[in-house]
């Protein structure tokens, strides 16, 4: 599996810094850096562009030090690295990066259980914003018995749209998410029908 910020080919949107294409979770340190909300939220906007602590705070609306001590966790981890470096008056300020496009990982570690994390942090958002209007939302659910190689088939072409949504130029004021779910249901399907027995 790949974590949610698929790859990108020399689009607008590529980071402003060079990093590897893929890299493949191996390490216990790394589930547990890269599958926490605030280091997610962090290695998602490194995909835009290099950032310092203060950036990332401020889009994050969290404090300075508590975002510096999730760095440090990605930086021990191997996730994210200082891509350059800015003197700013008497200080030298940090840009960090990610230091690869794609994390690959298992289900195991930290990562069990990501996807109904997902879905519920997206639930939330759309509660979150529910008081006011909110623009080009949708949701839709279906529910089909059909054979595991197809759902596969699902899985693969919705991985594939999701990579094409990660690979809009960025612009606009409003940050947008997309989220799909493909999940196995315990609905039960339909006992046969009549003309099942003729």
């Amino acid at each position: 599996m790949a974590d949610h910020d698929e790859r990108t080919d020399a689009q607008p949107s590529t980071p402003d810094y060079d990093l590897a294409e893929v890299l493949e979770l191996t390490r216990t340190e790394e589930y547990r850096a890269l599958f926490e909300e605030t280091r997610r939220e962090i290695v998602s906007l490194l995909l835009e562009r290099a950032a310092t602590t203060s950036e990332l705070a401020e889009a994050l609306d969290k404090p300075k030090g508590t975002v510096g001590h999730h760095l440090k966790v990605l930086d021990d981890a191997g996730l994210v690295r200082v891509v350059r470096t800015k003197r700013v008056r008497a200080l030298e300020a940090k840009y960090y990066g990610r230091t690869a496009r794609v994390f690959l990982y298992q289900r195991e570690h930290d990562a069990i259980g990501y996807e109904a994390r997902i879905l519920a942090q997206a639930s939330a958002d759309i509660a979150q914003r529910a008081g006011g209007e909110i623009a080009h939302v949708t949701a839709s659910t279906r529910s089909v018995r059909i054979p595991d190689e197809r759902a596969m088939e699902w899985k693969r072409r919705l991985d594939d749209l999701v990579i094409e949504f990660g690979e809009e130029p960025r612009g606009g004021e409003t940050t947008y998410a997309l989220i799909y779910g493909l999940y196995p249901t315990m609905r039960a399907p339909l006992p046969p029908g009549a003309e099942d027995h003729s």
